[in-house]
């Protein structure tokens, strides 16, 4: 079983791996601090690379590039835990990622709106919520 901490380049994206390694922690489980690149990420890196060099960049290449993103989140956590880097739909990703590897929880980030504080999630965060097959806990801040 394994705790799965979904990474954006956002300031949460160390709280949510700081929530997964307490998890991992209390449960004996290790840590994978997972950032999926979108396809238009993708693109841009390969369009990027083909101006630069004449050559497409590897896949590999770009998960590795996904892989550092999620590293430099567990460094600003300051946790131990796997740097994984995906390519595709965010959501669909990190939903067969933690089916893979039979996650124990899914750590995702939100956002918090309106003077009432009604939670309101980003689309990735929303369908994770929807269509992971494990547990997910959800972290809100405000906005």
């Amino acid at each position: 079983m394994t705790v799965i901490a979904c990474v954006d380049r956002s300031e949460q994206a160390a709280e949510v791996v700081a929530e997964a390694a307490r998890l991992g922690e209390a449960f004996g489980e290790p840590v994978h601090a997972v950032h999926v690149l979108t396809r238009e990420e993708f693109v841009d890196l390969e369009r990027t690379s083909v101006d630069d060099t004449g050559r497409a960049m590897p896949l590999d290449r770009i998960r590795e590039v996904a892989a550092r993103i999620a590293e430099e989140r567990v460094e600003d956590a300051g946790v131990t835990a796997e740097a994984v880097g995906l390519v595709g739909d965010p959501s669909d990703e990190i939903v067969n990622y933690a089916d893979e590897h039979g996650a124990s929880y899914v750590v995702v980030g939100g956002r918090k709106h309106s003077p009432v504080g009604k939670a309101l999630f980003g689309s990735v965060a929303q369908s994770i919520l929807l269509d992971a097959h494990h547990p997910v806990v959800a972290l809100a801040r405000e906005e």
